[in-house]
């Protein structure tokens, strides 16, 4: 048997948003039930809200769009790093520890996770911390906040991840996810031609 973590957040009205924005908030407009008994629902979203897939372009003038990340490098084995005692940045020291391979895909699992709300001191990855990713040649990083970076000027984690063509996957929530290695699945909804794109993301494990 296995068991299957969704850790995508919810789209809802009132989730946690960047900077908890009002204008951020999603917007949904459900219908009203037309004669013929048909329902139909419309939302309104950045594409940056919940668990989303970054690419380039977001940070990187004439960087590569969303539609460039293809599926098969978003699925496969990815490892969950536990980093609750971190209580401001996670540093390169902080990920030394944890023997990373070439190759490899992580996921960064903060205090960000235990928390609904967004809080302006979440946890985030030190640019030192995203240079030691490219010298060990991580194929993608996920994390539990809704920025990987914050505090930094010119958002050099952010950008050196893209320079060297590491992925970032924002927003997941990994609570109820135990340290270790399982099947991942980061599926963002098909667009193209922007910077990212929400997605679903589950990780499987044994039962």
């Amino acid at each position: 048997m296995f068991k299957v973590y969704d850790i995508s957040m919810t789209i809802e009205e009132g989730m946690q948003v960047w900077g908890n924005s009002e204008s951020k908030q999603p917007q949904m407009n459900s219908q009203p039930t037309s004669p013929d008994g048909v329902n139909e629902s419309r939302i309104d979203m950045d594409v940056h809200c919940g668990t989303h897939v970054d690419a380039p372009l977001h940070m990187l003038e004439d960087g590569a769009t969303i539609e460039t990340i293809g599926l098969e490098e978003l699925v496969g084995n990815a490892r969950v790093l536990d980093l609750t005692h971190v209580v401001d940045s996670i540093t390169r020291e902080d990920l030394e520890k944890h023997g990373l391979q070439k190759g490899e895909w992580i996921l960064v699992k903060t205090k960000n996770s235990y928390s609904n709300t967004f809080e302006s001191d979440f946890v985030f990855l030190r640019e030192d911390g995203a240079r030691y990713l490219v010298e060990v040649g991580v194929r993608g990083i996920g994390t539990d906040g809704l920025g990987i970076e914050r505090s930094q000027e010119a958002y050099p984690t952010h950008r050196t991840l893209f320079r060297n063509n590491v992925i970032i996957v924002e927003g997941l929530r990994l609570k109820e996810v135990p340290p270790g290695t399982y099947f991942m699945v980061i599926a963002p909804l098909k667009l193209t031609g922007i910077e990212a794109a929400p997605a679903r993301a589950l990780l499987i494990g044994n039962g």
